[in-house]
Formats: structure tokens, C-alpha cells, sequence
């Protein structure tokens, strides 16, 4: 493992010739941020050494390196799921690739479905910490020290102090946003009514099929995670409708802008 992280990562770094503080994750119809980085470099993942690759629509499948916010970012254009066939190893091994690179930093984003009945679609949440559905941990097995502890502490798993930054931002620019507990479920279905309600019971605002491995891995090895969705459809009682993964993206682009606008300037404030 530590010699094939070490591997990908030598070759990124030399087709980028530089370093990035923050590391982005894209979820689905999201890839739209990429507009705003001043790209200095893209790499596709089919071309980058033990890269999984991506099988979803709406992800595009490639590296951005370049500047948002006047810092240096990599973006990763599309992620990779446990509902894809993917083992968790190979799901975040782009966050232990990042960490290599030495991103300290990572901001990621996803669609989901809205639990809470506050929240309306379209409505974007910041993640204040998360529930582990997934059958599989990305952590089962071996630790290797070099990564991170056996045992990770997960009682600030997304950063308070981004959080801050991040509803101040929004308050600045008159965007509203909720905060919340994501769920983390394996997929490829979306919820039945009665899994929405028992999510809702179980204390989460909105659940979708990925994010968790990442943010569980970035915590490992002690990066700082700022998490943010946004509300694509409602698994509340009464409001539930037949969905495709075509209207989360429609709906998922509509509103990229408001959270392209807060990650944008939260960029700038690290």
C-alpha cells in the first residue's frame, strides 16, 4: 500500500511540478467548480497510475490542478463509490494519494437526498458530522502506523473551525444554509419511505452514497475536512416521488453556484 500511494503520487507530482494546499472531491453534477480554478494542469484518471476509474454519470474522471482562491488546489472531478464494485481500499486511495502530495486540507461535496423537513431541494447543508451505514470500513485491517493510529479519533470528523468560516461566508453573501448529520449508505438504490424514516430517526438530515470512506480516511491521517451538500431530492414523509440519478444532477447544478461561491472564498481563508 505505502509503496503504491508513493508511486501515484510521484507521478502526479510530476506532471503538476508543485504542490497544492487543499485537496477538492466533486460529487455528482458537481464538477462545475472546476469553471473557477485558473487550470495549470488535468490529468484523467484512466492515464494516472492505480486510479480506479470512474463509471458514473456526472463524474467527469479527472485531476485539476491549478489555483482557486489564490491558493493551490487539486480537484478531483468525479469520485469513486463502494456501489461501483470498488473494495473501501480502493475508494479513498485517492485521499491517501492527496495526503502524499501534502494536501492538509480537504473539501468535498455530494448530492443527496433531504431527511429533514426543513430543508426544501435545492437547499444546501454543511456536514457537522456523519452516521456509518456502509457493510465495510475503509480502515478494516492492518493499520500501518505510517498512515495514521489504530484507532482514529472521529469526535470533530468535519473541522469546526471551517464550518465557521464557511457560515460566515454564507451569511456574508446572503446564501442559506443548514447544517447537519450526512448518512452514509452503500447504494446503488435510492431509499425506500421506510429507510428515509428510520435514517431520520436514527438523527440523520439528509443521506447519500458516499463521502463517509473519504472523510473517515482523511481523518486518519489527520487532514482537516469540510464537508457541504446539497438537497436534490426528499425522503420526507409525504413529499417522496420516483427520482433518477439524471434529476439529482439537474437539480445538483442548479445550485452549484451558491456552493462553488462559499468554497471558493473558504479556499482563500485557509
Amino acid at each position: 500500500m505505502l509503496k503504491t500511494i508513493e508511486a501515484t503520487a510521484n507521478f502526479i507530482n510530476e506532471q503538476i511540478k508543485g504542490q497544492a494546499e487543499v485537496g477538492i472531491i466533486l460529487g455528482s453534477g458537481l464538477g462545475g467548480l472546476v469553471n473557477e480554478i485558473e487550470i495549470e494542469k488535468t490529468i484523467h484518471y484512466e492515464d494516472i497510475p492505480n486510479f480506479p476509474i470512474t463509471t458514473v454519470d456526472g463524474h467527469h474522471g479527472q485531476l485539476i490542478y491549478g489555483i482557486l482562491g489564490g491558493k493551490k488546489v487539486l480537484a478531483m472531478q468525479g469520485r469513486f463509490h463502494y456501489y461501483e464494485g470498488y473494495s473501501m481500499q480502493e475508494v479513498t486511495f485517492p485521499v491517501r494519494v492527496l495526503k502524499k502530495l501534502g494536501v492538509n486540507n480537504l473539501l468535498v461535496s455530494n448530492a443527496t437526498g433531504g431527511l429533514n423537513p426543513v430543508y426544501k431541494i435545492g437547499d444546501l447543508m454543511i456536514i457537522t458530522d456523519h452516521i456509518n451505514m456502509f457493510p465495510e470500513h475503509p480502515l478494516h485491517g492492518k493499520n500501518l502506523s505510517e498512515l495514521g493510529p489504530r484507532f482514529p479519533d472521529m469526535s470533530q470528523a468535519y473541522s469546526k473551525e471551517l464550518r465557521n468560516k464557511a457560515r460566515m461566508i454564507a451569511l456574508k453573501n446572503n446564501i442559506d444554509v443548514n447544517e447537519g448529520v450526512y448518512v452514509g449508505v452503500q447504494g446503488p438504490t435510492f431509499e425506500t419511505p421506510a429507510e428515509y424514516k428510520m435514517f431520520r430517526i436514527l438523527g440523520g438530515d439528509v443521506v447519500g452514497m458516499s463521502t463517509v470512506p473519504e472523510v473517515i480516511v482523511a481523518r486518519h491521517m489527520n487532514m482537516k475536512v469540510f464537508g457541504i451538500s446539497i438537497i436534490t431530492d426528499s425522503g420526507v414523509p409525504g413529499e417522496i416521488v420516483e427520482i433518477s440519478h439524471e434529476e439529482v444532477q439537474e437539480v445538483a447544478m442548479k445550485s452549484e453556484p451558491k456552493m462553488t461561491l462559499i468554497m471558493k472564498n473558504l479556499i482563500a481563508e485557509i
